[in-house]
Order: C-alpha cells, then sequence, then structure tokens
C-alpha cells in the first residue's frame, strides 16, 4: 500500500516539478510568409556542417543529399569524415555530391583515432580543423575580389577568418531545405552559442512504436528542456543528430579536446558550453529526421545499451538507484493494480490505477509528436521494463570488459583510458 502511494506521489512530483517534461511544445520557432518569428540577420555568417561517419553507405543516400539542398543564403561547405568506413562511406559520398549537386562537399580521413579519443569526436576534431582553414582560405580569396563596400561589410563581422558556426550532424540525420536557415536565425536572434534539435526518429516497425517514443519521453525527463534552456540553469544537454554550434563557443569551451573521452558526446559537449558561460537551447524537431532504421528489437537494444551504464558513469550504486527507481515509478502501478484486483483491496487498487493514468496520460503528448496510436500508452510500464533490462544489460557487459561498443569499437570508462 505505501510503495504503491509512493508511486502516486512520485507520479504528481513528476508532472509538475520536474520541468514539465512531458510537453512536446518546445519547438524552434520559425519565419512565416508574413514575416512573423526570428528576424532574419542582417548579414548571414558561414557555416561548416561536419558529418562524421563511419559505415554509412546503407543511410547517406536517404541523408546526404538533404544537407546538400539546404537553402542558405550565406556560405556554407560540408564536410563529411570517413572514419575508417569499410563499406565504401566515402566514395559513395563522392558519388551524391556529383549527382545531386548543392553545397560544395569534402570528403577527407583522420585516420586511426589517437589515444583517448573516441572516433566519433576524432572525426568531428578533423572536420572542424579542415573546414577553419578552408573556409578562411576561401574568404580571404572573396575579398581579393571586393569593392570598397564589400570590404567595409567584411570589416564590420565580428570574426573575419574561419567559420562562425559549426552544424555538426550525424550521416543518418535529414534536413529540410530550410534547416539549417532556421538554425542559423534562431541562433542569431536570441544569441545563443548551441542549438541543438531532437530529431524526429524513425517509427514503422511494431518494435520502433513500442521503444522509440519512449527513448525520448525519458531522454526528456532526465534533461528537461525548459531547464535545458535556462541561461543561468544547472541543466545541460543537446541532441548529437543536429547540433548548431557557434565557433567562438567551440573554442572557449574547448571542444572537442575537453570531452574527447566522452561516449555520450553530445551531453558533455552542451554542459563543456555551458559551464563556459555560453547560451544553449534543445528542443523537439520538426523538420529534421533520423533515417536510420531499427526494424528489429535487438537493433533497439544495442542503441540503447551500448551507453546507458556510461549515462550511470558506470557506478553500482547508481545502477541500484536507477532500477529501483524505475520499479517504484512504471512498474509499481500495474502492480498495484493487479494485487488490489486479486487480493480484493480497492484502495491499493485506486492508487495504482491514479498512478498508472497520470503515467499514460503524460505520455500521450509524445505519442501525438511521434503519430503514433494512443493505446501505446497504458503499455509504458511494458517499455520501462524493457528499458531497465537494457540499462542492466549494458552493465552487465561493462563488467565483462565489453564497454561501450559501437561499429567494431569498444570504449573503456575515461578513468581507465590512457
Amino acid at each position: 500500500m505505501w510503495i504503491a502511494a509512493g508511486s502516486l506521489a512520485a507520479w504528481l512530483w513528476l508532472l509538475l516539478g520536474q520541468g514539465f517534461f512531458w510537453r512536446t511544445d518546445v519547438r524552434l520557432p520559425r519565419r512565416g510568409p508574413d514575416g512573423s518569428g526570428p528576424p532574419e540577420p542582417a548579414g548571414w555568417p558561414s557555416v561548416a556542417v561536419v558529418v562524421p561517419a563511419r559505415d554509412e553507405s546503407a543511410v547517406l543516400p536517404a541523408s546526404l543529399p538533404s544537407l546538400l539542398a539546404q537553402d542558405y543564403p550565406g556560405p556554407a561547405e560540408i564536410f563529411l569524415i570517413d572514419d575508417g568506413s569499410s563499406d565504401g562511406t566515402g566514395k559513395l559520398a563522392r558519388e551524391l555530391a556529383e549527382e545531386y549537386g548543392g553545397l560544395p562537399l569534402t570528403v577527407d580521413s583522420p585516420g586511426e583515432p589517437g589515444p583517448g579519443w573516441t572516433g566519433k569526436l576524432w572525426a568531428v576534431r578533423h572536420g572542424m580543423a579542415l573546414a577553419t582553414t578552408r573556409i578562411a582560405a576561401d574568404r580571404k580569396d572573396d575579398g581579393n575580389h571586393e569593392d570598397d563596400g564589400g570590404r567595409a561589410d567584411e570589416a564590420d563581422r565580428k570574426d573575419d577568418g574561419g567559420v562562425d558556426y559549426l552544424l555538426l550532424t550525424d550521416a543518418d540525420i535529414a534536413h529540410e531545405p530550410d534547416s539549417l536557415r532556421e538554425l542559423v536565425r534562431a541562433a542569431e536572434a536570441n544569441g545563443l552559442d548551441l542549438v541543438s534539435q531532437m530529431a524526429r526518429l524513425r517509427v514503422a516497425t511494431c518494435w520502433e512504436r513500442l521503444i522509440v517514443p519512449a527513448f525520448v519521453y525519458f531522454f526528456a525527463q532526465l534533461y528537461p528542456f525548459r531547464w535545458v534552456n535556462r541561461p543561468r540553469g544547472r541543466t545541460a544537454a543537446a541532441a548529437g543528430g543536429c547540433v548548431l554550434l557557434r565557433r567562438e563557443a567551440a573554442e572557449r569551451a574547448g571542444i572537442p579536446e575537453t570531452i574527447r573521452q566522452s561516449v555520450i558526446d553530445d551531453v558533455a559537449l552542451a554542459r563543456a558550453v555551458k559551464r563556459s558561460g555560453g547560451r544553449i537551447w534543445l528542443g523537439l524537431a520538426d523538420r529534421v529526421d533520423s533515417v536510420r532504421p531499427y526494424p528489429r528489437l535487438g537493433e533497439l537494444w544495442r542503441m540503447v545499451s551500448r551507453s546507458a551504464y556510461t549515462q550511470l558513469r558506470d557506478q553500482p550504486l547508481l545502477l541500484l538507484m536507477t532500477v529501483a527507481g524505475l520499479a517504484v515509478v512504471y512498474l509499481v502501478p500495474p502492480a498495484a493494480v493487479g494485487a488490489g484486483v486479486l487480493t480484493e483491496r480497492p484502495a491499493l487498487l485506486a492508487l495504482g490505477a491514479a498512478a498508472w493514468a497520470l503515467m499514460a496520460g503524460s505520455y500521450i503528448p509524445m505519442l501525438r509528436y511521434y503519430r503514433q496510436t494512443l493505446w501505446l500508452a497504458p503499455l509504458l510500464p511494458l517499455t520501462a521494463l524493457l528499458y531497465l533490462l537494457m540499462t542492466v544489460d549494458s552493465a552487465v557487459r561493462h563488467h565483462l570488459g565489453q564497454g561501450a561498443a559501437w561499429k567494431g569499437r569498444t570504449y573503456a570508462h575515461p578513468s581507465a583510458a590512457p
């Protein structure tokens, strides 16, 4: 009885005191046909789109053309960094650029990661350095051909060398043609150093419908977007699939060197930027989508378990607390309902049903965002049980020495790195 009452109290607190995490209205404001919304920048800054890619030939045809087709008024280039692919990712990227045209594309490889670096951040480091050098050279060449007015405009810019913004986006992310424009507009209009959108993940199969919306729901519960977006708040997070980062903020925070060992690099990136005095924003995306399929449970299981224990800092005590918390919050309500029916205890039944109803109701906005049937809402305890098992599996793999494995690489906890 008391555990069921505690579960109900926990849900009341979560709904009202956890940054309204269940709401899905934190979105990037777009400029309307009537000119409403964030104003246009006086001059569109330069952007380098950095795409770390490792064995991504299966998804590139659905994602890279959307980057090439970006309708951006300022200077922009794409740098796809092939992180040791064995499936012809780099070759395919060049072929797609020749076929579709659009923004300039550079494909390069950084070689094997240096000691203490994850493969993705090693690729990002290489892409950032390459982009800064290339765009600085392009500006210098353009300046040699400008008239006096052009030179005056250039002198008014805060930075006359290198790149102004970096769009860090994964190889499986597809962008609508105005995606980059809207990201930069929001950053410039609001003085933001980091703008990140949680890409809408693919939801097509039965397992994706059961697990994917809950993935975003749990993420928002852990990192409420409203708390993340408070300038003086301590909560910091980003969604690694789509991060627009001001170069000055990256330099101030020492990105990516200061987070080079991070497996959950997007959250580490946001924390580093916010700690260095930068302003960050995170919200749900309307026009940025992941095209990566996870048709089977095993693939979804690996996606979650590869970093779940890392999120808990590889600490057994945090694991026990998390398992206990998930059990009380998500598993106790249906268990209390069942026990109340079997033992004919109306009070226990009422407590469990009330907590279950609050849980399901809080999940409905996310299901609507993903355009899924609302009948999935009462199944959230089942989904939570799967996530609990994935987290335990992640810990077991860690203690077996497998660490956070992804695409042929295994990463130890930073304390064990050289």
